[in-house]
Formats: C-alpha cells, structure tokens, sequence
C-alpha cells in the first residue's frame, strides 16, 4: 500500500500569507515609508523653527535620543532579528495552536520586561542622562531639564517596542503596508504637539516630549486590529520556559550588538557631542536626519522584506534562492545607495538651507550641519549594506559572527573618534562613524562569502559600467545646476523649495534616463520568493 502523508486540518494551520515579488513588497515599504520621512521632514522643520539647535534643543533630543536608541537597538534590532526566523519557522513547521502560544509567550515575556525597565529607567532618569551625555554634568540646569524630559519620552520604549513586535508578525505574514505607514503617526503627533501644546506647557521642549509619548500610544493601539483580522491578536501569556522564547532570548543576546552596531556609534557621537560647544548635538542630529530619509526609505524597506524572506527559505533548506536573494539585495542597495550618497553630498548646503533655516535656526547651524551631513553621507552605503547583509546571519540563526564583527567595527570607531575629534570637531565624530560603517560591511560581506551563502550572480561587470555610467551623469548635471549658498540664502521659502525640487528630479530623472540608455530595466530587478 502506498504510504499518504497526514494533512493538517485547515482550521489547524496558521493564516495564509499573502504572496507577492520582493520589488512589489518594497515598493509598498518604500511608499508607505517615503510618506514618514516626509512627515519626518516637517516635523524637524516645525523643531528647528521652535528651539532651534541650542541647549533647549539638545535636552530634548537627547531625552529622545535615549529610548529611539533603545527601540532601534532592541525592538528594531535584537529582538526583531531573533523573534522573525523562529516565528516564520512556527508558521512553516508547527500548528495555528502552537504558533498562538508562541506568540502570546513573547508578548507576555516582553511586555513584562518592558514594564520593569520602563519604571527603572524612570526613575534612575538622572543617572541614564549622564551616561548618554556626560557632557550635560557641567551645566546642572541642562542636565535637570534633560531628566525631567527623559521621564516622558521614555515609556515610548515600552509602546514602541509592542508596537515593533506587532509589525514582526504583519511582515511575517505579507501585511507590509500597515507597519510601514506607522511611523507617520509620530511624526503626525510631534507636529501636533509642537504646534498647538507648546503654549499649554513650559517649552516647546516639554511639548515635544508629550509628543512622543502620545505617539507611543496611538502607534501600539493603530496596528492591534489588524492583528486580531489575521487572527494572530496576542494575549500576553509570560512563559519563559517555552521553547521558542528560550531560543529567541538565546539570539538576542549576541544580536544586540550585530545589525544595531550602526546605532551605538552614533550614540557615541552624540556621548563625545556633548562636550563640545553648545549645539553640536543639534548639528550630528540634523544631518543624521537627512541620512535616515534614503536609509530609511530604501535601505531599511529591503531589509524589511528580506529578512521574512530569507528565514522562509532557510526553513525549507533552499540555498540556492537564499543566495540569489542577497545577490539581488546588495544590486538594489547599490542601484539606490550611491547616488543618494553622491546627492547628498553636493546638496548638503541647500537642502539643509531649505528645510530648517527659519526661526532659531542660524546661518552658524547650517553650515555646522551641511559638514556633518557630508561626512555621515560618505557612509550612507555602508548603512545600507549593513541591512541587508546582517539578515544573511539572523536568517540563519547565527548571531554570534555578526557580534564579533560588531564589536570590532564599533573598537575601531572609537578609535577613528579619538583621532578625528581634536581636529575637525563634530565632523569627526560623522566620518569616525561612516568609516567604521564601512569596516563593519565589508566584515560582514566577507563572512558570508566564506561560508558560501553571498555567491555573485553573472553580470556584476557590466551593472557596475551601467551604474558608473549614470552616476557621472548625475553628478555632473547637479554640479552644473546647483548655485552658491549666498544664492539660496536671498531667495524666499517658496523659491527655495521650486529650485531645489527641479535640481532634484533633474538629477534623478538623468540617472534613470542614462541607465535606461545603458540597458538597465524595471524588470530586472523583479524577485519572486
């Protein structure tokens, strides 16, 4: 008799998930994306308008720095890194009842963890000001201001961090679109906030500070009915003898340090920002603003879509697609990353001019900044690379090669610090990070090589052609229609922003028009899972 293999009864298998190529998920990813950093934009406008990049500034910022830290480092990092492979496992291997109970584990495991670090980090807020901005201990008032701010914007961590664990399970299961378009809640509640509570409070620092923990809230409470349509709502359970939420907590100790390295070195600068003159904080914030808008947009998206992805593939042993997938990552980041490095170089001076000189921005703050924009801009690719190479490790649930590299990646931006903040100041600290971020990728790049999962597709020699091609094209149409900053600085708001949208869409539709010339199609860049 011929042997039949049991079917899972269909009220027994998790939800289906929704099907689609990688270029049509990143496109929703990209959009929803584009639309918050937009927001993102404005936000930092109405900011610099109200306080600036003084003291009242850097009190906030750094009030803020401390949990966005935190959630990109944890929520966004380590646990996110760990919690995808061995969820998209469960949805592979394992029945609707146990992939419940996994997800209710987590929730109740880490909501309780949140809570408990929530109240600590309250009231220890004095304490955590110092370490992040030792700096501030000089100046009794600011550091005071500082804390009392700390202690609003903290319990964001807790929201966001649900918030981040709900998304895990949207991706996972193809709702791209709902987790993507988050984020413009916050931005939509600083604005808010800024505008129409800062005559309530003290200072628009303190308005700010609510604006973050309102943003807190409504993001967590957005995303849970979309949980509760796939039938995935959690209901907290803490069961940290679970199989899966040991295994999760297992990868997330060496993840802390593994894709989230990026992170730490910036935290260093603003750490080492905050013993040089007044506004240095505002200055690497600012700039590092600008970088996050084609990192977040591009960088981040594919690293969203690849890491479900890649933890699929390797649930079901196929190589061969897990190798062509980076293959195709690395050519997306490439094809995006080096012209918006090279854009933001050159634009530097007129985007920052267009976007926050108004109000208690001041001429001083514009150029500090447009420095550090170029410096962290020379590292924008190595960012990017950084996203989609770590989710060739975390995808195979080996989280100890991107620690160590990590580690050493974040020692040698130590060291570059060191040596390049005696003499160029703030702009030391952006070209410490971008250096380091390079060594970081290339270790990176190098390991999966070694272990044979990063295998280069045919073609690499003539993309790269195509791409240089069009780059120099790019640059030079920008170089010949960008003017001096003494010009954009006589011309109004509405003059500004007219310039700067036809230098920007000359220069991206000469790129794409000369790699159109050069061969490159739209349909190349398709990825079927």
């Amino acid at each position: 008799m011929t042997k039949t293999t049991p079917v899972t009864p269909k009220q027994d298998r998790p939800p289906e998930r929704k099907k689609r190529s990688l270029l049509g998920s990143g496109l929703i990813v990209s959009s929803m994306t584009f639309l918050s950093r937009i927001l993102g934009l404005v936000r930092d406008i109405v900011i610099a308008s109200l306080v600036g990049a003084g003291g009242a500034a850097d009190a906030f910022f750094i009030a803020f720095k401390i949990p966005n830290f935190l959630r990109r480092l944890f929520a966004e990092g380590a646990f996110n890194q760990a919690f995808i492979p061995v969820l998209s496992e469960y949805a592979e291997k394992k029945t609707k009842a146990e992939l419940r109970l996994l997800i209710d584990s987590v929730a109740g495991c880490l909501g309780l963890s949140l809570v408990t670090l929530t109240c600590l980090a309250m009231l220890a807020a004095p304490a955590l000001v110092w370490v992040f901005a030792p700096g501030f201990a000089s100046d009794p008032a600011k550091q005071a201001i500082t804390a009392d701010l700390l202690r609003l914007t903290f319990p964001y961590l807790l929201l966001i961090s649900l918030t981040a664990f709900s998304g895990s399970i949207l991706n996972t299961w193809g709702r791209f679109a709902i987790p993507a378009i988050t984020p413009v809640l916050l931005n939509l509640s600083l604005i808010g906030c800024a505008l129409f509570l800062t005559p309530l409070v003290s200072s628009a620092a303190e308005a700010l500070a609510w604006g973050v923990l309102i943003a807190g809230m409504v993001q967590l409470a957005f995303q849970l009915p979309f949980l509760a349509q796939i039938g995935l709502f959690p209901i907290p359970r803490p069961k940290w003898k679970h199989e899966g939420v040991k295994r999760i907590l297992k990868l997330m100790a060496p993840a802390l340090f593994g894709v989230s390295i990026s992170q730490i070195n910036l935290l260093l600068d603003t750490l080492l920002a905050s013993f040089l003159e007044d506004g240095s904080v505002g200055w690497l914030y600012y700039a590092d603003r600008l970088v996050e808008l084609p990192l977040g947009v591009f960088g981040i998206a594919i690293a969203t879509i690849i890491l479900p992805a890649l933890s699929r593939q390797h649930a079901s042993s196929d190589g061969d697609k897990f190798a062509q997938l980076l293959d195709w990552s690395l050519r997306m980041v490439l094809l995006i990353g080096l012209p918006a490095t090279l854009a933001l170089v050159i634009l530097a001076k007129p985007l920052l001019i267009t976007l926050f000189q108004y109000g208690a921005m001041t001429a001083t703050d514009i150029v500090m900044s447009a420095q550090a924009l170029q410096a962290y801009a020379l590292g924008l690719l190595a960012f990017m690379l950084i996203k989609v190479l770590a989710p060739g490790y975390f995808a195979r649930q080996n989280t100890r090669t991107p620690v160590k590299i990590g580690i050493k990646a974040m020692l040698a931006n130590m060291i570059f610090n060191l040596i390049l903040i005696v003499p160029l100041a703030h702009v030391g600290l952006a070209l410490a990070t971008a250096a380091s971020a390079f060594l970081n990728a290339g270790w990176l790049a190098l390991g999966l090589k070694k272990e044979g999962v990063l295998r280069w597709s045919p073609g690499w020699g003539r993309y790269s052609l195509q791409l240089a091609t069009a780059l120099t094209a790019m640059v030079l149409l920008l170089l010949w229609l960008t003017p001096q900053a003494t010009t954009w600085l006589s011309e109004s708001l509405t003059e500004r922003v007219v310039r700067l949208a036809i230098i920007v869409i000359a220069g991206a539709g000469t790129y794409l028009s000369v790699l159109f010339l050069a061969g490159i199609r739209l349909k190349h860049f398709k990825h079927q899972e």
